[in-house]
């Protein structure tokens, strides 16, 4: 199967620098990454398909991605209410195995992934030693001494850079099979019915964040139940060219089930509904897991040492920001980078980091790190939009929950 083997050098991304980009009517704020070199753009497996579709294609992370087809509230509300399918090829993924697998993981990343168990994945952090924050990630256990890394795209090369340095002192081998695996991503609450017949496992017995090595359209695949829209579904990890016949099998199938192709503009925005964090708008090596509200994988309780505990430690109590979710009045979009101030103070305390008109909200929400104690809910806060100012309140995270 893919990802297995001794690759440990990635022929990938290079430097790479952020910029904001605004996608359409609904404009959002999202963040993406352009090359240096602009002629190093690589295409999925499946750039064919989304061009026969109409997609509209960006370069986003050193990749050529759809980031709409129909258009970006369509896809949206397709995943909400129905199904949407992703082309998410452009993610890492980074095979670490070997009897320490389990040991150097703990040491390179902030939680504690010797303690999953096999199937099972949770959500994690690489920070630098300063505390700061390299890329979130999900890690999954394939096996008892084998565990597949998803780093974000823009980061994937960074991550696994990090990861070989952090794995030199263990009984451990990295493999980053990023430019070999395709990651194809159904999500909405008829992902379940659409996926079942095309898979070597019953999906109930499939928990959230767990994982398992199956078949999907007639190859073999990684399944898991996760995802980054608020909604159920599926991320199915198969190798380069098999992406195009499990894309086109869905595709054909979940049609009478309503669902869509969906680009990163889509994804954007539910996951910002859903309260999720992007790297590059609300994480980045100058902020803490503490000051991002996640603090809650710092494991402090696992034995021996990791990278940047010592740090982590020290931030733990004393933030210099905090992140809120707002709730902005009017029909003014809070973009990233736009200022926050308190009610008529004349100068900014925070900005945003992300905001969007939420399609299924009908109002605009946004995230932004505010002054330490200035988070509680309702607290009233302007935005600085052109030359005007929107009033928003801190709201409680996720502005949306699935219903049960």
């Amino acid at each position: 199967m893919f990802g297995q083997g001794c690759t440990t050098v990635r022929h990938a991304v290079p430097t790479l620098e952020s910029s904001a980009l605004h996608l359409c009517a609904h404009a959002f704020s999202y963040r993406r990454y352009v090359p240096e070199h602009r002629h190093l753009v690589h295409q999925t497996a499946l750039d064919a398909r989304h061009r026969a579709l109409g997609a509209r294609m960006i370069p986003f992370a050193g990749w050529e991605m759809p980031v709409q087809y129909r258009g970006l509230v369509e896809e949206h509300n397709a995943v909400r209410s129905a199904a949407g399918l992703f082309d998410l090829s452009h993610m890492g993924e980074i095979f670490v195995t070997g009897p320490h697998a389990a040991a150097a993981l703990d040491y390179a990343l902030v939680t504690a992934p010797g303690k999953l168990a096999v199937g099972r994945a949770h959500y994690s952090m690489i920070c630098d030693d300063s505390g700061g924050i390299i890329d979130d990630l999900i890690v999954y256990r394939l096996g008892g001494e084998r565990y597949m890394v998803v780093p974000n795209a823009s980061n994937a090369a960074a991550v696994a850079a990090a990861l070989q340095e952090r794995l030199a002192r263990f009984d451990a081998t990295l493999d980053d099979a990023s430019m070999r695996t395709s990651l194809v991503a159904i999500q909405g609450p008829r992902a379940a019915a659409i996926l079942q017949p095309f898979v070597g496992v019953d999906l109930k017995t499939i928990k959230y964040y767990s994982g398992t090595q199956t078949t999907a359209c007639g190859v073999p695949a990684i399944l898991a139940r996760t995802g980054y829209t608020g909604e159920d579904g599926f991320e199915l990890f198969v190798a380069w060219d098999d992406a195009v016949r499990v894309w086109d099998t869905l595709l054909l199938a979940g049609a009478e089930h309503g669902l869509v192709p969906a680009g990163l503009g889509a994804r954007d925005t539910l996951r910002l509904e859903a309260g999720m964090p992007l790297y590059g708008n609300e994480l980045d090596r100058n902020t803490t897991p503490f000051e991002a509200g996640l603090g809650r994988l710092v494991s402090f309780a696992k034995s021996g040492d990791f990278v940047g505990r010592t740090a982590l430690e020290r931030a733990k109590d004393h933030p210099r920001k905090t992140l809120v979710g707002l709730k902005v009045d009017g029909r003014g979009i809070a973009r990233m980078g736009y200022p926050l101030y308190l009610p008529a103070a004349p100068d900014a305390c925070g900005s945003i980091t992300s905001g969007t008109a939420s399609p299924t909200l009908g109002f605009a929400i946004a995230m932004g790190y505010v002054p330490v104690g200035r988070s509680t809910v309702d607290e009233a806060y302007e935005v600085g939009i052109r030359s005007q100012r929107a009033s928003a309140q801190v709201v409680p995270m996720p502005f949306y929950k699935r219903p049960t």
